[in-house]
Order: structure tokens, then sequence, then C-alpha cells
């Protein structure tokens, strides 16, 4: 599969950090962030790259070459093909695709050159081809989703809106941003209606015609059913500012960027809802009564920054006692994922059991009351959790404020926390009064 790498950003904003080269040339503890997604790419089989370039884009050029050379820095082998497309007027961050889209006759690969990256490209290529759509996005949460463009998508994956910054959102929301890499057939590129040649080019209202990649090409595609999201908890982080760059090279130098990528086993910290996350009320019907409980948030940010996952996992028998309906759950849980983002907070994944064993209750779903696999203390869901991201269970922790969240944890092998102030004893590894106080003694 062809890669394009759009590198033709002048990288204003982190100007302070290097002005004299081009962004995707600044160093991640030594070596240049392009550099280093170059190396990610190759050793998983993606050597055929077209980069565009513009601003000191021949800096770039004489570093890389054609990609048979050898690197100056780290004297090994790029052992990849290059191509360029210099863009001599601006053109957007996707004009050159357009000038270039000759050369794309088969899904390929669309990047950023200013975001530090270590995924797994294979799975994302492979959850492309089996949807079959016309785009993928990588999508993942992040702890700033409140100023971040928001990406709206059914069970499915199939995207339904695309919110921008400047686009107003609901209330609550789930906390799903597009990470700025893509899997694109080149169909999409046709159906944008535009004169290639007058790209570049002063236009009918004397402006100059570019193209903008979200608002032009992709966001209209919101909605046609014909762009999905992949959603990973890989390392994906743009680092367009001083502040965002020095984290990379904290991140990297903690071995955080490699770490994450799904190739590599998972440690996880598992979550029960109620009690655990939000104020337990007995069965939470009503959004309104949803609240964090004091902490929360701030142990949760501890953990996105320890490189455990932070995956909930919690019993829903409101949903087959027909009390809840899924959709009014999905809110509930968009309010969770909003609360947690304003405090630059975030859950990689939310796994609920819907199921019910006993019947007798008025407006029950029939089709939901049965023995489940993965109704707590049974392990079904930390199951498919590890299935999904690669997980090591036995490194994992299982936390919740009660019998089933102990028993669910140590059925899957993990170590166990229970939460509370009492002397309980259902087999847990330890016992913390908060999750705050686990994450400060354990994390």
């Amino acid at each position: 599969m062809k890669v394009v790498i759009m590198a033709g950003g002048k990288g204003t904003r982190i100007s302070s950090v290097a002005s004299d080269i081009p962004k995707p040339m600044i160093k991640i503890e030594g070596v240049p962030v392009l550099e280093r997604e170059i190396e990610c790419l190759k050793n998983q089989g993606f050597d055929d790259i077209i980069i565009t370039v513009s601003h000191l884009g021949n800096i770039i050029m004489n570093y890389f070459g054609d990609g048979s050379g050898i690197s100056p820095i780290t004297g090994k082998p790029f052992d990849v093909h290059i191509e360029y497309y210099f863009e001599k007027e601006p053109l957007g961050n996707a004009g050159a695709l357009f000038k270039i889209k000759d050369k794309l006759t088969s899904d390929f690969l669309l990047l950023n050159a200013d975001a530090m990256f270590d995924v797994n490209f294979n799975r994302f290529a492979a959850f492309h081809q089996e949807k079959g759509g016309l785009v993928t996005l990588f999508t993942h949460p992040n702890s700033h989703p409140y100023d971040s463009g928001l990406i709206i998508a059914d069970k499915n994956g199939i995207v339904e809106k695309w919110l921008a910054k400047e686009d107003e959102r609901p209330k609550y929301y789930r906390n799903r941003v597009n990470a700025g890499l893509h899997v694109i057939n080149p169909k999409a590129l046709e159906l944008l209606d535009i004169d290639v040649d007058s790209i570049g080019k002063i236009g009918a209202n004397g402006k100059l015609v570019k193209i903008d990649l979200d608002r032009q090409l992709l966001k209209p595609l919101a909605g046609t059913g014909t762009m999905f999201c992949y959603d990973s908890p890989e390392y994906v982080k743009d680092m367009g500012t001083p502040e965002r760059y020095y984290s990379v090279c904290s991140d990297y130098k903690a071995g955080r960027v490699s770490g994450k990528n799904l190739k590599n086993k998972q440690k996880a910290i598992f979550l029960d809802r109620d009690g655990t996350i939000n104020k337990y009320v007995g069965f939470l019907r009503n959004i309104d009564e949803f609240e964090l409980l004091d902490g929360v948030a701030a142990a949760i940010r501890k953990i996105n920054e320890s490189g455990y996952l932070a995956i909930v996992v919690t019993n829903q028998p409101v949903i087959a006692r027909g009390e809840v309906s899924f959709e009014e759950l999905n809110e509930i849980h968009n309010k969770m994922e909003t609360l947690l983002g304003k405090e630059g907070a975030y859950l990689d994944a939310i796994y609920y059991c819907p199921h019910h064993p006993h019947k007798g209750y008025e407006g029950e779903r029939p089709e939901l009351k049965m023995d489940c696999a993965c109704r707590k203390p049974k392990p079904g869901m930390l199951f498919k959790a590890a299935e999904d991201f690669n997980i090591d269970l036995s490194q994992s922790w299982m936390i919740g404020d009660g019998e089933n969240d102990i028993k669910a944890g140590i059925n899957a092998g993990c170590k166990t926390i229970l939460l509370s102030d009492k002397h309980e004893n259902y087999g847990q590894t330890i016992t913390e009064n908060s999750l705050i106080e686990f994450v400060n003694d354990c994390i």
C-alpha cells in the first residue's frame, strides 16, 4: 500500500523550538520525527512513499533523497522508495493530493508529518479493507476533546457527523477525535468537483484556490455510509506546539510511544462504573443523577499518563429490565466522557453488559433476559477487551466497589482492588478507600 505523508506545513506554532528547519525535521531524542515515522512504516512493510513538501522542503529532500541512502544520524539505511511533490504555491493541506492523484491507483495511507506515532498500520489497513468504505479515520480519545474536532459514529463505526472545532456540539459527547491518520480509496478524490489545474491559482473570487482535507474532502462524507472510524488507544500525538513537543519527547524517552503499539502486550486498569467512577445511586436510570466521585478525573488522568489503558466494564441490567434504552445509556456514558474530558482525562474503551438473568419485570426486553458470559462476576467483558487490545490480563488490575467486580477480576486472572472503607474480603489483592488513593499508592 502506498503512503502519502503531508510535510508542507510552516510550523509557526512551534517556531520557538526550531525556526530554521521544517517542522517534520524537529528531533525527538536526536532523530527527526519524520525519520521515526518512516522507520515505523518500513518496519511494517510500507516502503512506497510520496512526501508532499513546500516550506523549507529542500531540507527534507536533501536529507532523505529517494530513500535508498543511509541516515546521516543513525547510520542505518532508510530502505524505502521516496518520491516528492513540491508545492511552489500553497495548495491547502490536501491540494497536493489532487496533483498526484494519477499515482494513487488503490487504497493508500495518508499521514501528517508533524505527529509522533507508533501504530500497527497493518491492523488499520485490514480494518479498512474489511469495511470496504472510501475512507477510514484513525480515531482515539484525547485529553482536550473540548477544543478538538469530534467524530460521531454509530455502533458499527460508520461516521454520522464530523464536528469541526467551530461547529456547535451536543451537551454531552463521546471523546472520539480524528488523529490525522487515514486510509483512503482514490475514488474519494473524484467526489470533489474541482478542476485540478485551478488548484494553486487565483480563482474567480480573487483568492488562491486551496483544498482543505477535513472540511472539503472528509467532512462531506459524514452520513453517507462510506466513512468509518478505527478506534485505537495507540500513540498518536500532534507536536505542533512547544508544550506538546516536550510532552512527546518525555513520552518517547519513557517508552510510552512504542509501548502503546498493539503489536505489544498492553496493561489495563479495568474500572467498574457505579460507585467507582460515579456516585452510587442504586440502578442509575436518570442522566441527571450521574455525578463523578471526587478525585476520579485526576486518578484517571494519572492512569492515562502511566501507560495503562483505562477501560470501563459495567453491568447494566437496566437495559434488559426495560428501564433504560441503549440510547439513554450511551448518553449517560457520553456525559461521563464529557465530564472527564473537561478535566484532561479519558477512557480508552467502555464495555457494558445489557443482560439480566431474572425475568418478571414490567417492560423487560425478553431477548436480553439470559445467563450470559459477560455479566460480572463472569469475566467476558475483560476477555473481550483483552482480545480487542492485546492485553496481558496478568499485568492488569480490576477495580470496583463490590464482590462481583473482584470475582470478575480474579476469574480473568487480574490483580484486584476493592474500593471500600470496611473490611470485606472477597479475595482482592488490596483494599483502598478511593481510586485516587490506589493510583497514588500503586501506579
